[in-house]
């Protein structure tokens, strides 16, 4: 049995934390000068932070806890397994919800995994940009269709193809 694998490690849309916010001397000094706390410059620097970096309010990341396992069936034969793992980007406080009704959940994303297998979403060049989007959209509705808006995005942290 020859077996390829490919791997590829998933990439997150997280944007990265600004550069500090450099202040000239002059500015310092004179904000020293008129008895500025420390605590203000934490605040403005706060300020500066993109809102999904606060503390309060920022998105939950769930990663499920098992992977999803695919068959890729060609004339009524399976002739490789994609393996993937999901990570949901999530509003604030909806871990638990998650977690409560992850078999259903489960359930609907292994449906949409199992359309695209069908559709030779998985043949060829499968973490080509374009097909990975269009599974990551279709994910995204069924993910919403069960858990409702707070869900913001499916991120495949990892995936495998293993051809027989």
């Amino acid at each position: 049995m020859a077996l390829a694998s490919v791997l590829v490690r998933g990439f997150s849309c997280v944007p990265r934390r600004p550069p500090p916010i450099l202040q000239d001397a002059a500015h310092v000094g004179a904000a020293e000068g008129e008895g500025a706390s420390a605590e203000a410059g934490k605040a403005e620097h706060a300020d500066a932070r993109p809102k999904d970096e606060t503390a309060e309010g920022g998105p939950e990341y769930v990663k499920l806890t098992n992977q999803f396992v695919i068959p890729v069936v060609e004339q009524g034969r399976v002739v490789s397994m994609v393996i993937l793992a999901l990570t949901l980007e999530v509003g604030a406080g909806t871990t638990e919800a998650i977690y409560a009704r992850e078999p259903k959940l489960r359930d609907a994303l292994l449906q949409v995994l199992f359309d695209h297998a069908n559709s030779g979403g998985f043949n060829g060049s499968f973490t080509d940009g374009a097909n990975l989007v269009l599974l990551r959209k279709a994910l995204l509705e069924a993910a919403q269709t069960v858990i409702g808006p707070n869900v913001l995005d499916v991120l495949i942290s990892d995936i495998a193809r293993q051809d027989s």
